[in-house]
């Protein structure tokens, strides 16, 4: 699995709140119109300006706070192929992995906004293309890249039958 895209850089402690702005609450059953905010509590322009296949890189922590699943689900629906970061808040690890977000832990220091990158999940290898340098990151588990090749759990159970993981 290889993704292709742009990054847009962030820094440390991105919480569930910015990702997605508690004052638009009443959004969270209008996933969609949720997802034309994403971010833009820490990027104004981000939700207008974000591609299909784009990555999000941030720092430390990314996605402390609430473990609502909106915030993992609207960058999905975003267009963003994955989220780049030195660590993750653990519930927000586990809830990109649910809704078939890829989320990588990688030193995210070289990486600048507007660089073009392309992740091979299965080898654990982050290209920079802009810069011609490679990072390395821990390899997604089998188990993980199915899960995100069916879209999710909820696909992936769909699709099983059950949590199957051959």
């Amino acid at each position: 699995m290889i993704l292709k895209g742009k990054a847009w850089k962030f820094g440390d402690d991105i919480s569930t709140d910015l990702i997605a702005p508690g004052r638009l609450f009443h959004l969270r059953s209008n996933l969609p119109e949720l997802a034309k905010h994403v971010l833009e509590d820490a990027d104004p322009s981000f939700a207008q300006k974000v591609q299909k296949g784009d990555f999000v890189v941030g720092g430390k922590n990314f996605g402390l706070g609430s473990s609502r699943e909106h915030a993992p689900t609207i960058i999905k629906l975003a267009g963003v192929s994955a989220v780049l970061a030195k660590s993750f808040a653990r519930i927000f690890y586990r809830n990109s992995i649910n809704v078939g977000l890829p989320v990588l832990i990688c030193d995210t220091d070289k990486i600048d906004l507007g660089d073009q990158l392309e992740a091979d999940l299965e080898k654990g290898k982050i290209k920079d293309l802009t810069k011609n340098i490679i990072l390395d990151f821990t390899p997604l588990p089998g188990a993980m890249i199915k899960i995100l090749n069916d879209g999710g759990l909820v696909e992936h159970i769909k699709k099983h039958g059950d949590f199957k993981i051959d």
